[in-house]
């Protein structure tokens, strides 16, 4: 019989990815991701880039390259069979957003898409994405977190412990529009509302920062 160490590591290896795959996929999801990331352009960080859901709403008149940065080999395996499909250059980077191998000031935008709630160490992880993004460059981000109503929150915290260990790290609480100014930046445009869904998991912010000492 298994551990439940090693029952664990197999579901975090074979089923998890399917899932979040899955979940992520949904129209409403799928409809967030599609406002945000056309608006990339140049030489793009994708923080997160997961099974690659994002990659066919890139404007390829626009993108010269996306590094796709996650630490999940078997949600990169799923990434790769998309970059076929695109015309711009897609590099793979098998690490955490807590670590990226870029040099600073060398991106002209950033995107994250439902990977704030999954990250270990998020300010961390934004600290890093302000170094390596140039100035005047845009940090773009689609997440869900913390919702407005009481009752709602109520449900976050009460599930938030459970939900972390089936969802490979997801929090349902955090505060994404101060978690990306404790980053290092400073929202430009934000909008929020609950999309189609169980409403403990679909508030969902969305908008653009820049770096915080950018005029």
């Amino acid at each position: 019989m298994l551990s439940g160490e090693a029952t664990m590591q197999l579901y975090d290896k074979h089923i998890l990815p399917n899932l979040v795959h899955m979940a992520c996929s949904l129209r409403p999801a799928m409809r967030q991701r599609e406002k945000v990331v056309h608006l990339a352009h140049g030489r793009v960080l994708e923080v997160g880039i997961g099974s690659g859901l994002n990659l066919p709403y890139y404007d390829a008149d626009k993108v010269n390259k996306v590094w796709g940065l996650d630490p999940s080999p078997e949600m990169l395996r799923m990434a790769e069979s998309r970059v076929h499909s695109v015309k711009f250059e897609v590099e793979f980077i098998n690490l955490p957003g807590e670590q990226i191998p870029l040099q600073s000031r060398c991106v002209d935008s950033i995107v994250v898409t439902y990977t704030l709630c999954t990250i270990p160490d998020a300010c961390r992880a934004l600290q890093e994405m302000a170094r390596v993004l140039k100035p005047g460059g845009e940090l773009l981000f689609c997440e869900h977190g913390a919702a407005p109503d009481a009752n709602v929150q109520r449900w976050q915290n009460m599930i938030n412990p459970v939900w972390k260990r089936i969802g490979g790290g997801c929090h349902l609480n955090r505060e994404i529009p101060g978690l990306i100014e404790q980053g290092g930046f400073r929202i430009r445009e934000l909008q929020a509302m609950y999309i189609p869904g169980w409403r403990p998991t679909s508030y969902n912010y969305w908008g653009r920062a820049t770096l915080a000492e950018s005029p």
